[in-house]
């Protein structure tokens, strides 16, 4: 089930493979960036320099010019919603292998692939670095976190240790009605598993996940959750890429724990949630 980022199956706006798998020399290939980031990120980049004096600012005039024979100033998107995207494409990256743990990635080297400035990309690296997945190289970049079995072992523990006893308490209390209404995300897995497309497979998964521990009402349980969910799904520093049938072996655990769920099974949805996260540390 778990795959070492969901907006509930809508991939981000980089989708996973804007990398090619990198090549020996270590240099990641050009990626593949969506129109709105390089127009988000030129908008904000324009903005700058009318500040630094090209033309004026918004709500700004020049002496003796005639501001009606101006045409208005491009709307301009702020510099988080590019690095958003960023974000969301570094994470699927790592999800699927694109970003090969231990070695090293610059800012401006990755932003040249995605078209935009070192600068939102180092954000998200930054933000990637306070969670674990890279590690900051002084003067060199970021460097992908190498993880072994034991750490993907112990992240699976936790989680059981979590969600094991707040499942069993959910399927005595939650009618049945409410667990139907998951059944569109548990097919999401599905979905993105029988292509074999691990990053879409991860957000979802991670999304189905969320939901059902929404319906215990605490926020703080469900961050907490979601966060061990996330670094549970990066790759381990070596070992076979996960194959499509252990994908939809997964998947096809999502919609059997709802069926145990709604029928308010109790031993098969422990077994099931034990068995799930076991599979994590395959």
């Amino acid at each position: 089930m778990e795959q070492g980022s969901a907006r509930e199956g809508v991939r981000p706006a980089y989708a996973p493979g804007a990398f090619s798998r990198a090549p020996a020399d270590g240099r990641m290939p050009e990626a593949r960036v969506p129109e709105q980031a390089r127009s988000e990120q030129a908008g904000v980049e324009r903005a700058g320099v009318e500040r630094a004096g090209g033309r004026p600012a918004d709500g700004e005039q020049a002496r003796g010019e005639h501001t009606h024979s101006e045409p208005p100033a491009p709307r301009v998107v702020q510099r988080h919603s590019v690095r958003g995207q960023i974000l969301d494409a570094l994470r699927a990256a790592l999800v699927d292998g694109e970003l090969v743990p231990g070695q090293v990635y610059s800012a401006p080297a990755l932003g040249a692939r995605f078209g935009v400035s070192a600068t939102p990309v180092r954000e998200a690296m930054q933000r990637l670095a306070v969670e674990g997945a890279v590690e900051v190289v002084p003067n060199r970049g970021f460097r992908v976190s190498e993880r072994g079995p034991r750490e993907l072992a112990e992240l699976a523990e936790v989680r059981a240790l979590i969600e094991v006893p707040v499942m069993l308490g959910l399927a005595r209390t939650v009618p049945a009605h409410r667990w139907c209404g998951l059944r569109p995300l548990a097919e999401a897995t599905v979905t993105a598993a029988a292509v074999g497309d691990r990053a879409a497979y991860a957000e979802s998964d991670r999304a189905f996940h969320r939901a059902v521990l929404m319906l215990s009402g605490n926020e703080q349980l469900v961050a907490v959750a979601d966060e061990l969910h996330r670094r549970s799904q990066w790759p381990l520093v070596s070992g076979p890429a996960t194959r499509r049938a252990d994908l939809l072996a997964d998947a096809s655990e999502h919609t059997a724990l709802l069926d145990a769920l709604v029928s308010q099974d109790l031993a098969v949805v422990q077994a099931l949630v034990r068995e799930h996260f076991a599979g994590a540390d395959r």
